[in-house]
């Protein structure tokens, strides 16, 4: 037995002495090589089981380690890192010269506390990990809970202070770590075992663990008190501190009851916590370490425990409101204070008394001296207080008064950043608020707190102001693109919100005097831009307020702006200036509708407009400007010089490559406007010049003789390529905006008529080019056939067999472009009705469906890697089943059979744009189905539209329910609950309609298609359902199920009268979404199957 234990120590030992090698090698060997073989051994050293008793050694032994890293020359052991020669050349140099003892003994020192470090560390986690954790029995546990105890009472007299918090995070950890009872520690320190202390501990009743912990720390320093030690205290502080923290973090982690039954057995403790505090006080311990310690301990709730009438008068309180003197202890104080404003409804009032003492001893000289430090903890404390209780301050008291005016003063206070006056922002808008919230007739004072508080929120509107310039140094001239910094861009964003709360309390005509007063180009002084910009960006915030109110306001000082920047050379819009552009723009779109209103306005504005959309930074603001100007002043703007300008802009889009977004507005403006000519000759003309450049672009794309050599030359080739997709893309969008402007029948003599005629033989000639294997070309082509289609169907009757053609020749040669198909479901949308194009629908619809690429949708994957091609098959479906004749899909049985199947594959993926439109596919099929079945429930003749219905859910109505259980299963199926019930309640309709009448044979997965889901609830693997699930679910679904379908059928042949709120209407159909939603909430962390 000698012998092993001596083994035993030996080999233990010897892993010490390793893992001090290879933390001393991981922390300090210039070779990367070797410090990757060092850390590689660590990790698996700590998932090895011997870790925990090294660990656990290295932290209990005082010298071994230090010794034996500066004398490791006599001990060198190989580590299996291919370590041995460096180490050994490290410490032979350490120990060469005695002249370096004293370095020497240094380095010694700090790899020693590496190393217990590392040991903490290690111990913290493997604590941490359960299954770790779940290796040690209960003994262990209790062994490790008195080593760390004993190590952390050591440490806190040396070493350094991340050791020891180490230490207590890993006590912390195995504290409120689930699991079975532990074993009260008993106090081993210095091997010292009290019995009387056991003796109490055996009497003690309360196994959980914070209650032992607690009991061990008051026998550790009753134990050290006796024996005048002091060094307990700085140990047991910092665990106490720990430990509220971790129990946070172990709330969220873990299970929740769990977490607090620990958070009441710790709130327990209190009265014992805050007297250890208090006593720590009278010892005059370190105020930062108290503080830190009270705060975790305030976050846990500790003060809830204490009588809110003695809170006032707390020492601790006291304690923390003299800390905000000492700039060493000045934050933590705040954070306390805020911790507490915010928890105990009572403390605003108690701090609110004391705001003379905060603003003139405290937060005045603080402005005076510019501490910002100070200044930003009081504005945050200030705020708080004035958040927690909005009743108070309404009251006007003068210290409610006192303490608004020193936020007012923290808002103006210039400090390089906004942090400050940001922090204030919240309790400012609270307030505003509460006051815009109070009842006039319920509270006759509110016209008092008004008068009291407006002059406090225009001083304030000017300080905000003040805040919300820029400082035009910092940006370079010499840019052309200038933006604003990023911390003002937050700061204004916050601000959003107050000022419409200003606004709203000051009303519109005060802020927009304020804002407005005053001439601000003036001729004999500079323009102080810094502060107009300012302006510029609160009168854009509160728009929306100001037009809602209706008054009128004189924008004539705003019209100045635009006269004097739209006349400004290009080369003076730069830097800051570019900035001021931007905003001047917003404000224009914003209230177009008063500015743009009067003639003399337009030409300006116009002017304006185009000079800014030469600028990269208010090209934006310009465009979105133009479209609102054009929208607003229709009545106004068509004046040839008007006209002119508005051309001068669209003609010059093609060269200048703006952004899509930026020129789809640009040529929507432009377009609202020609759509309203009423000349025809004129219009024909404007729409003429606005499209020639768009038109050139693609007759050189499509040019056969150039043709080869362009893709010979990609340098020039892409240019063209990409011209000819922008003047698709303004086609598509001339066209969108005409719509509403055509008469209601064929016109000869209309304009886009003509427009057509050139359209449509140069569309179809792309069409038929290779160019369209270009996908960004072919979606633009496709684009603007569908806007063109949609604006002026009629026209394009005569050609809609070439149209269907070539979309559908075209998917089968580029199947990656899916923009074919939804070009093809507008067209069907459109002319779906005309029962003579139905062979060509049919023609179209085949050639998508036995696509390779749509037949490979076989799998749930699959419709994940091809979603937008799932979205525009299935759209593509739906729209033909519910605008073709019931002739026609009569005819269609074989490929809705096919779509039919593949939809309720793609109903199970993961993306929810490709799942929700299988849904909507299927949901339409039984919808269509189902009015045509009750139009004639007994008569359904072969070859019929109901006859094809019937033989589609005979073949595939058990796939279908299969798949749409399996979508109720996984994180996203809560999106699918609406439509799943909507599917499960109309197969149930039609599974009531088919007992009523003789074709029950044709439909045998239908004999009950409640037994049908119920028996694919069975299916499932048994890691999807709860044991005994599927038997309670068989009687709840089989009766909403029944009452569902009967809801469907009765609200869809009411008096006769079909309608359309069958789904989920009725009693049964809201009971069955709720089960529905109920099983998908209760399934959502099972992985799909796929």
């Amino acid at each position: 037995m000698e012998m092993e234990t001596m083994e035993t120590m030996e080999t233990m030992e010897t892993m010490e002495r390793k893992v001090a090698e290879a933390v001393k090698v991981l922390n300090h060997s210039r070779e990367s090589s070797k410090r990757v073989a060092a850390n590689q051994w660590l990790v698996e050293f700590q998932q090895s089981p011997s870790s925990w008793d090294v660990a656990t050694s290295i932290l209990l032994k005082h010298n071994h380690i230090q010794n034996h890293i500066q004398n490791h020359h006599h001990h060198h052991h190989h580590l299996h890192l291919h370590l041995h020669n460096s180490s050994s050349n490290n410490c032979n140099s350490e120990s060469s010269s005695s002249s370096s003892s004293s370095s020497a003994a240094a380095a010694a020192e700090e790899n020693y506390y590496e190393v217990q470090f590392f040991a903490a560390h290690i111990l913290k986690r493997k604590i941490q990990n359960e299954a770790s954790l779940c290796c040690l029995d209960s003994q262990a546990r209790h062994g490790l809970l008195n080593a760390l105890l004993v190590a952390a009472n050591r440490f806190s007299a040396s070493g350094p202070p991340q050791l020891l918090t180490q230490i207590c995070l890993a006590i912390s950890s195995l504290i409120l770590h689930p699991h079975s009872t532990t074993p009260t520690p008993n106090n081993n320190n210095n091997n010292n075992n009290n019995n009387n202390n056991n003796n109490n501990n055996n009497n003690n009743n309360n196994n959980n663990p914070i209650d032992q912990l607690f009991y061990t720390l008051h026998n550790l320093l009753l134990h050290q008190h006796q024996q005048c030690v002091n060094n307990a205290p700085l140990a047991v502080l910092e665990l106490l501190t720990l430990l509220p923290e971790e129990l946070f973090d172990h709330h969220h982690q873990h299970n929740i009851t769990t977490s607090s039954h620990f958070s009441q057995h710790l709130l327990s403790h209190t009265p014992m916590v805050l007297q250890f505090l208090l006593d720590q006080l009278d010892n005059s311990f370190d105020s930062r370490k108290i503080l830190r310690c009270l705060l975790s301990w305030v976050r846990a709730g500790c003060f809830s425990e204490i009588p809110q009438a003695s809170l006032p008068s707390h020492r601790l309180l006291y304690f923390v409101f003299n800390s905000l003197q000492l700039s060493s202890s000045f934050d933590l104080a705040v954070e306390v204070l805020v911790e507490l404003v915010t928890r105990h409804e009572g403390l605003p009032q108690v701090l609110l008394s004391r705001i003379h003492y905060l603003k003139e001893l405290l937060l005045i000289p603080a402005l005076t001296t510019r501490d910002e430090k100070v200044i930003a903890g009081l504005s945050c404390l200030l705020s708080e207080i004035g958040q927690a209780a909005p009743s108070l301050i309404v009251e006007a008291s003068a210290e409610a008064l006192s303490l608004a005016e020193a936020l007012l003063s923290c808002v103006a206070f210039p400090s390089e950043d906004w942090e400050i006056a940001d922090s204030t922002l919240q309790f400012w808008s609270s307030l505003a608020s509460y006051i815009l919230g109070i009842d006039a007739d319920a509270s006759p004072n509110k016209k008092h707190v008004e008068d009291m508080f407006f002059p406090l929120y225009l001083t304030l509107l000017d300080a905000l102001l003040l805040r919300a310039q820029v400082d035009e140094t910092t940006f370079d001239d010499e840019r052309r693109v200038a933006e604003l910094p990023d911390s003002l861009v937050q700061f204004r964003s916050n601000l959003v919100e107050l000022l419409v709360d200003i606004c709203q309390l000051l009303r519109s005509s005060t802020f927009m005097q304020k804002l407005l007063l005053g001439g601000w180009a003036s001729v004999n002084a500079p323009i102080p831009w810094k502060e107009v910009e300012a302006k510029l960006f609160a009168l854009n915030v509160v728009a929306e307020v100001v037009v809602q109110e209706g008054q009128t306001f004189d924008f004539s000082v705003v019209m100045e702006l635009v006269n004097l920047l739209g006349t400004r050379p290009s080369d003076e819009l730069k830097g800051f200036m570019c900035i001021v552009y931007r905003s001047l723009a917003d404000v224009v779109g914003s209230y177009s509708k008063y500015i743009s209103a009067f003639q003399v306005n337009i030409r300006p504005l116009l002017l304006f407009i185009a000079t800014g959309l030469s600028e990269p930074l208010s090209l934006s603001a310009c465009a979105c400007t133009l479209r609102k100007v054009c929208e607003d002043a229709s009545a106004v703007i068509y004046e040839p010089c008007n006209l002119e300008i508005l051309m001068w802009i669209g003609e010059g889009l093609e060269k200048r490559h703006l952004p899509m977004d930026d020129e789809e507005e640009i040529v929507s403006a432009i377009s609202l406007v020609l759509g309203s000519i009423t000349n025809k000759d004129l219009k024909s003309n404007m729409l003429a010049r606005l499209l020639s450049s768009s038109f050139g672009s693609i007759e050189k794309l499509v040019d056969e003789d150039n043709n080869h050599c362009l893709k010979q030359n990609p340098a020039i080739y892409t240019p063209i390529l990409n011209s000819a997709a922008r003047g698709l893309y303004r086609m598509g969008t001339v066209f969108s905006h005409l719509a509403t402007c055509l008469p209601s029948g064929p016109a000869s003599d209309d304009p886009i008529v003509s427009v057509l005629r050139v359209f449509w033989p140069m569309l179809e000639k792309l069409f038929r080019s290779g160019h369209m294997e270009n996908g960004n070309l072919s979606a633009a082509a496709c684009r603007a056939l569908s806007q063109a289609i949609q604006s002026s169907g009629q026209h394009f009757v005569t050609i809609l067999p070439e149209v269907l053609d070539r979309l559908s020749t075209n998917y089968l040669s580029f199947q990656s472009h899916e923009c074919f198909i939804r070009a093809a479901s507008v067209v069907v949308e459109e002319f779906g009705h005309q029962k003579e194009y139905g062979p060509f629908f049919v023609t179209t619809f085949e050639r998508f469906t036995h696509a390779a690429s749509v037949m490979a949708l076989n799998s749930s994957y699959i419709c994940d890697q091809e979603p937008d091609l799932v979205e525009a098959y299935t759209n593509f479906a739906s729209m033909f089943i519910r605008c073709s004749h019931k002739e026609v899909l009569a005819a269609s049985g074989s490929l809705l059979e096919i779509s039919f199947q593949k939809a309720a594959i793609c109903c199970t993926a993961m993306h929810r744009g490709a799942a929700l439109a299988a849904m909507s596919y299927l949901s339409c099929f039984l919808e269509v189905g189902l009015a045509s079945l009750l139009e004639s429930v007994t008569c359904i003749s072969e070859g019929s539209f109901r006859a094809m219905v019937v033989q589609v859910l005979s073949h595939c109505g058990e796939g279908l329910v299969s798949n749409v259980v399996y979508a109720l299963l996984g994180v996203s199926a809560m999106s699918r609950v609406h439509k799943c019930a909507t599917i499960l309640q109309q197969l149930a309709a039609i599974c009531s309609l088919s007992e009523r009448t003789s074709w029950k044979c044709i439909m045998l997965f239908l004999d009950c298609v409640t037994s049908l889901v119920l028996e694919q609830v069975h299916a499932l693997p048994v890691e999807y359902l709860k044991q005994g699930e599927a038997e309670t679910l068989v009687p709840v679904w089989f009766k909403a199920l029944a009452g569902a379908a009967s809801d469907y059928i009765e609200s869809k042949s009411c008096n006769g009268v079909q309608n359309d709120y069958g789904h989920m209407q009725g009693k049964g159909g809201r009971i069955l979404k709720r089960i529905i939603r109920e099983f998908a909430d209760n399934h959502r962390n099972v992985p799909n199957l796929t």
